[in-house]
This record gives C-alpha cells, structure tokens and sequence, in this order.
C-alpha cells in the first residue's frame, strides 16, 4: 500500500470511528486524470466508494457542489457521506461495476441502451441546476480546440495547420454558442453511466458547465464505444429534435440546421478528444490512448461530411493527417485497424 492510500484508509476508519485494520481498501480503478478510487465495506456489509482527488491535481468543491445539486434535483447521482477537500478525499455511496458500455454487444442491445441513456440525458437537462455550472464560453470552447494542433499535430505529427483551421475554428465554436443553454455533463458517455438498481446512473460530472444542448448528445453518439451509420445518427439527432421541441429545451428550429449544429458540435468534439489523447500520451505517460485515435479520426471524418461547408478541411484530414497519424501509429507499434462497430 502506498502512502496516500494508507493516509485514505485512517481517514475513513476516523469516519466511521473503527481501527485501521477494520476497512481495508480494494483498489477500484483510476481514470484519465489523478484520481483513483477505492471500495472498502463497514462492518454491517455496507460498501462505500472512496475518491482519492490529490489536490495540487484536482480540484473536488465541483464534483460536491454538482453532487449535491443535482441529487437535490432528483437525479441520479451517488450520495456523499463524507468530504475531505484539502486531502482531496469523498466518500461516496458504490453504484457497484455494471456500466453501460458493457451491454453494447449486439445491435438491438446497442439501441436499447443509447435510447435509455438519450432519455436520461434529456431528464438532466430539463431538472439540473445551471447555477453552481462554469460558462461554456468562447474562450473554453476555444482553448480545447487548441488541443489538436498543439499536442496533435505540433507534439506529435510536427504537422503545422491547414491554412483553414481558423475559420473552421471560429466557425465551430459560433455554432455551439448559437444553441440553447443547459447543463451539460461533458463526457456524458457509455463509460460514465452506471446501472444500478435497474437505472443508469450519472458518474464523473465534476467538469459539468452550462453550455451547448447538443454538446451531451454527440458525447454520447459519437463516443468510444459504437460507431453509428450517417443514417442512424439521422434518426437518433430528429427523434432529441423532436422532443426538445415538445419539452421546452427548444423553441424553433427546423431539422436541417439543427442537424447540422449538432455534426458541428461533434466535430468540434472530436478534435478535442484528439487533442487530449495526445496529451495523455505525451505529457502523462499514458500511450494507451493512441490506439483510440483512429476510431475519434473516424467520429470527425463522419461529422465533416454532413457539413459540406467544411469540404476542404475534410480533404485536408484526407490526404495530410490520416496518413501522417498512420505513419506515426505505425512507428509506434500501435495497430491502427479499426474493428468496425456500424450497426
């Protein structure tokens, strides 16, 4: 046991007011940033989670402000007994292991599922709370976007950016801007939905702002775990259309230019998560995430194409980045087939 854990283990006994040795703590997981999870059960049986956010890394006052919101809300989010923010330490209630990317396996299991998690989206956005949210303003909308050249095509590729990545840049984020306002989750995704007694749960919401409507939704449907055929994402993009019209979340709007915020929304999506990966990789030692850089090189490639307006960057990521992350990948050792997942 390293020191923080076994700082994390008296913590929790003081809680509880138990000894050291009575809650020992089963190494749960970590995830793309400094935190790390713990399970550990009382003595009734009950288990807990326990969150390790090292402060000078992580900042937890979001995660329990939203926590607490929303679960005064009435949304599905874990409880929290106990808060420690200057350790950077919560205990939280445990949703268990079952997460929604687990049930992708055939197509119909693949549709039942994005519907509920589509539904659960659309329940968040009407009843979370936007007042503990950040803006998703122009400037954050712009500084992820920097990611891609910066640690994509700079730190990786030593590729410089098309003479078209400013306008497609502003162009972008003028069309998140142009959306309505709700709480978006950010990474709202198979890999953050929980079930748990028979419903899907919210997880990781600690970057949650007020921002784009579409933003959650391309999240979801152009996230890491399926890639749906244009024809699909169509259905999926009129069917949110349809009942945000019907709920209030949109007034007037017809499909055509909402379709196309939305491809806009994944787009700019897409180029943030390449960014990030890179970074994963490059400045955190986590090399693993190249190998999902094809499938989001896929997701932008989708996007791009329903927007006609952004032809010739499409030709761009074509005949100079495809080929140039391709010899990368290669140079790596990293297969870069992509397993296709088209319903």
């Amino acid at each position: 046991m390293n020191e923080r854990a076994e700082t994390l283990q008296r913590w929790v006994a003081r809680q509880h007011a138990l000894p050291f040795d009575a809650c020992p703590l089963e190494d749960v997981a970590g995830d793309a940033s400094f935190r790390h999870y713990y399970r550990f059960r009382l003595p009734d049986g009950t288990r807990r989670v326990l969150m390790d956010a090292p402060p000078e890394h992580e900042n937890s006052q979001a995660f329990v402000d939203i926590a607490r919101a929303w679960r005064e809300a009435q949304l599905p989010v874990p409880a929290l007994y106990a808060v420690d923010l200057e350790a950077g330490f919560v205990e939280l209630e445990d949703l268990g292991d079952d997460v929604m990317h687990q049930h992708l396996g055939s197509e119909a299991d693949a549709l039942t599922w994005f519907e509920r998690a589509l539904h659960l989206l659309e329940r968040m956005q009407r009843q979370a709370p936007r007042d503990v949210l950040p803006e998703y303003d122009r400037a954050l909308l712009a500084r992820e976007l920097d990611l891609f050249p910066e640690w994509c095509l700079t730190q990786l590729l030593e590729l410089p950016a098309p003479p078209g990545w400013h306008a497609l840049r502003e162009s972008l984020i003028d069309s998140a801007l142009a959306q309505p306002r709700v709480a978006v989750h950010r990474d709202f995704d198979a890999m953050n939905l929980m079930l748990h007694e028979d419903a899907l749960w919210l997880i990781d919401f600690q970057d949650a702002v007020n921002g784009p409507l579409s933003y959650d939704l391309v999240s979801l449907l152009r996230g890491r775990y399926r890639l749906w055929p244009q024809a699909r994402m169509t259905d999926f993009i009129e069917n949110f259309r349809q009942r945000a019209l019907e709920d209030g979340r949109l007034t007037s709007i017809d499909a055509d230019t909402f379709h196309r915020q939305v491809e806009a929304m994944g787009v700019q999506r897409s180029l943030k998560v390449l960014g990030i990966f890179c970074r994963l990789t490059l400045r955190d030692a986590k090399p693993r995430y190249l190998e999902r850089l094809p499938h989001f090189l896929t997701h932008l490639r989708q996007g791009l194409t329903a927007l006609p307006a952004h032809g010739e960057f499409l030709t761009w990521v074509d005949t100079i980045f495809a080929p140039a992350l391709s010899r990368e990948l290669d140079r790596r050792g990293i297969d870069h087939s992509l397993e296709e997942r088209i319903a």
